[in-house]
């Protein structure tokens, strides 16, 4: 807009005071505006010397950097618009007010003369215009003042106080400060008291010359310079209060605890606090000679100024420099420039806030740098805490913590499989090459496996030698794709890696359990991994995986233990089979052996192998003994009434023989169930046998005290059999079904199974055959001499009542019902359940 350039602004005024002056002089006519009426040249002369004394008694206000300056014009407004015509106002204003501001500027530098014609020419356009207001409303030249006057003369001074300030403001926006409108606003409040002082010493003056007492206007000087204190201590208080508002709230700023950020605050409040064009922060580096700068002007973005170049702001400029070092305990960590982009007085008090300002940046950029150091110490200690320092993966807190939230944020019907992987023989790295060597090889394999796995899995070192891998997927297929993953992952292990300058190749035995992510933490997950890795290293296998059954400690395995106490108290869960041996001479049933099912209620049918671990390793191994003795000895009852006098065996375990009262309740039962003691054939392995316990032996000794058969099961598979036979008194030898599945196609079983039984033949032992499923091995078995076999090629396991008839059939010499035919049966399942180390029963 064309009115902000001064010379637009003086052009106006003068225009304005030309066409008053016409006016007044009665060249234009205007009755409106007094024409024809020209003033008398004594009241002019005091109506110009009473616009250009209130120009002089200024009060500044500062409204944050800018500054402008409140007079006593509205005053003298009122006084001159009483006592000349309307048309020579203007004039008056423009020699008055031009006089004035000439005057100061000859004592003060800043004042230029472009400045100078602009106020003047402001001060004359607002006279104009709150003439105009003033006579629309009334004739107040030359007329009694009454209330219509007075109100016309006030509403012309208010007129001439917002046409100043608004043209002022219109003026300075272009230069930096706060908003048009905010600036009004402030400016009006912090003048409208001044105004109504300057109309109501105005309205004085009036009235004192109507009365014809013009003494009294020797008292007005004395009031007025009350005033003029009472304005500048408040515009001072003022002042004050929006400053430190203002300081307190960029100071807040400062706090941002990040260099940058900090650096770019200090530079934007310093640009709100001071009347500076630009502003810069310097940080001096630790190196020296090195700094960081960062550099902003008003109303524009603050940057970080690479080293060596200038900004590309106002820094190029010859512009003066207000600098203040930022420092620290002595120390200087920066400086803050200000530059001044127009002749600016830096006063006293802008300098002690600069200092002030100085140091609570200063601190700030101290807070900030401490802050960084604390949070680089404090992500070192972090990584520290969470990782391993030999192979720089996580280790096992941060695998608890990090797992611990894959399993939560996992999908609800995803699963887990946690992979444990222990490094076989390290000891032994660690014994010939030193921890070195340990710690370059474990660093190796932890390159190796980063390498394999994903961004979906977790490889973590738990300690020592051990890593882990948790990896999240759909239950179907999720073991099997576990133990596939955890082949691929030892088979990294193994491959050869060279440490010290020696060539090593070490192999992995990994435990793997599997769960559905919602079911178990990763603590529960750890301890079954580690059941299962260590069940690898038992079995000499390189991938084994977690069995609930094998698990001594686990919640499930007390839950059973559980249920199996309430099975043997309600006595129709555990449900006894018996599978018969058949005579090979003449292939009847001789006798039967009770194999032991658990109907489960919600789990539904249980093989012994999942259950009977977890019973023979509880305090419930006696009572579950005592149970499975009364129902064989029913059995056994039942068929000595049907004229049945076949023996009956049952598998004792290796915990039963620790106990002494077993060979005191045995011949209770014997009797309260009216059975034979050589009718009952107990069945032991050769491993119980050897062990040096005295306990176990006069256990043993009671039991043959007692007249009960002796048989020894799975003969063959310890590896002391013969030293056992010349130790313990046995009635019978149980060839173990690994040798009789072989003999046919094996010499070396053949063998074996023939040196038994002609063993057991000379030391006047029947020999029974276990597990045998073809006619093939019948057959090799009768050559050899072997009296007896059981398995699925003579019968599965059957109920009491099928057994019961299988047995009445061979004594009455009719054929044995139920027989297979020369095909293992369909069901093996049943048979290797049936037939495994743990068959109590």
């Amino acid at each position: 807009m064309l009115i902000r350039r001064p010379s637009a602004l003086v052009g106006v005024a003068l225009v304005v005071t030309c066409i008053g002056m016409m006016i007044g002089t009665g060249a234009v006519p205007g009755r409106w505006l007094d024409s024809g009426h020209s003033p008398d040249p004594l009241w002019l002369a005091i109506g110009c010397l009473a616009i250009g004394l209130a120009e002089l008694g200024r009060l500044r206000v500062r409204i944050e950097t800018t500054c402008v300056e409140l007079t006593w014009s509205e005053a003298a407004f009122v006084v001159v618009c009483s006592f000349l015509p309307a048309g020579w106002i203007p004039a008056a204003v423009l020699v008055g007010a031009g006089g004035a501001h000439t005057l100061i500027g000859l004592f003060d530098q800043r004042r230029t003369v472009a400045r100078i014609f602009r106020s003047t020419a402001i001060l004359t356009v607002a006279a104009a215009v709150a003439t105009v207001m003033t006579r629309g409303l009334a004739a107040t030249y030359d007329s009694p003042l009454t209330v219509g006057v007075a109100l016309a003369l006030a509403v012309g001074a208010l007129g001439y106080a917002l046409v100043t300030l608004g043209l002022t403001v219109h003026q300075i926006v272009e230069t930096p400060g706060p908003g048009t409108r905010t600036l009004f606003t402030r400016l009006v409040a912090s003048k409208l008291p001044m105004l109504l002082g300057n109309i109501a010493i105005g309205l004085l003056v009036v009235t004192v010359e109507d009365t014809g007492h013009r003494w009294l206007v020797l008292l007005l000087p004395p009031v007025a310079w009350l005033l003029h204190q009472a304005y500048g201590y408040r515009l001072r208080g003022d002042d004050e209060r929006w400053t430190w508002r203002l300081f307190a709230d960029v100071t807040a700023e400062l706090n941002q605890l990040d260099e940058r950020n900090t650096a770019v605050a200090g530079v934007q409040g310093a640009l709100r606090l001071f009347p500076a064009i630009a502003a810069e922060v310097l940080v001096h580096g630790q190196d020296q000679g090195q700094h960081r700068r960062y550099a902003g002007e008003r109303n524009g973005a603050v940057v970080e100024v690479p080293p060596g170049q200038a900004a590309e702001i106002g820094w190029r400029r010859n512009l003066p420099v207000e600098p203040r070092p930022l420092v620290v305990g002595g120390i200087q960590i920066g400086e803050i420039r200000l530059r001044l982009g127009r002749p600016v007085r830096f006063s006293r008090r802008d300098r002690h806030m600069l200092a002030a300002y100085g140091d609570a940046l200063a601190a700030a950029m101290h807070d900030a740098a401490t802050h960084r150091r604390l949070r680089t110490i404090a992500e070192r200690s972090t990584y520290e805490a969470l990782h391993d320092p030999v192979t720089g993966v996580v280790n096992r807190a941060a695998l608890l913590a990090r797992g611990g939230v894959m399993l939560r944020q996992a999908p609800g019907q995803a699963w887990a499989a946690l992979l444990l992987l222990d490094i076989d023989r390290f000891k032994d790295v660690n014994n010939a090459l030193g921890h070195a060597a340990g710690d370059g090889l474990l660093h190796a394999i932890a390159l190796r496996l980063t390498a394999m796995v994903n961004s979906q899995e977790l490889l973590a070192r738990p300690g020592g030698d051990e890593f882990a891998v948790l990896l999240t997927g759909e239950e179907d297929g999720m073991l099997a794709a576990a133990i596939e993953r955890a082949r691929q992952l030892a088979a990294q292990v193994a491959m050869p890696t060279e440490v010290c300058g020696v060539v090593l190749s070490v192999e992995a035995s990994v435990g793997v359990v599997v769960a559905a992510a919602g079911e178990v933490d990763m603590t529960e997950l750890l301890r079954r991994a580690d059941i299962a890795m260590y069940q690898a290293k038992r079995g000499a296998t390189t991938v084994a995986w977690y069995e609930p059954f094998r698990d001594e400690t686990s919640t499930d395995r007390l839950a059973l233990l559980a249920e199996v106490r309430t099975a043997l108290a309600v006595h129709d869960q555990f449900v006894l089979v018996l599978q018969p041996a058949v005579a090979l001479d003449t292939g009847r049933p001789v006798g039967a052996e009770v194999l032991i099912r658990w109907d489960h209620p919600r789990r539904g049918r249980l093989w012994p192998a999942e259950f009977l671990d977890a019973v023979e390793h509880s305090e419930l191994i006696g009572a579950f003994t005592r149970y499975v003795l009364d129902r064989a000895l029913t059995i056994a009852a039942e068929w000595g009434a049907a004229g049945i006098d076949s023996p009956i065996a049952v598998n004792i375990s290796a915990r039963s023989l620790l106990d002494r009262a077993l060979a005191d309740d045995l011949p209770k039962l014997l009797e309260v169930h009216g059975v034979a003691p050589d009718r009952l054939t107990l069945e032991i392995t050769e491993s119980v046998v050897l062990t040096e316990l005295a306990v176990v032996r006069e256990v043993l000794a009671s039991l043959r005290a007692i007249g009960v058969r002796i048989a020894v099961d799975d003969f063959g598979s310890g590896s002391s059999s013969l030293t056992f036979l010349t130790r313990v008194p046995v009635d019978e030898v149980k060839i173990d079904k690994v040798f009789v599945a072989q003999m046919v196609e094996s010499a070396e079983a053949a063998a074996i199974v023939r040196t038994t039984v002609d063993l057991a033949r000379q030391l006047g032992l029947r020999v029974v055959a276990e597990g045998v499923e073809t006619g093939a091995q019948r057959d090799a078995l009768h050559s050899l001499g072997c009296a007896a076999a059981q398995g699925f090629h003579f019968y599965q396991p059957l109920s009491p009542e099928r057994a019961t008839l299988v047995l009445r059939g061979a004594r009455s010499g009719t054929g044995p019902p139920d027989r297979p035919d020369q095909s293992p049966p369909h069901d093996r399942s049943e048979s290797e359940a049936s037939q495994g180390p743990h068959q109590l029963g």
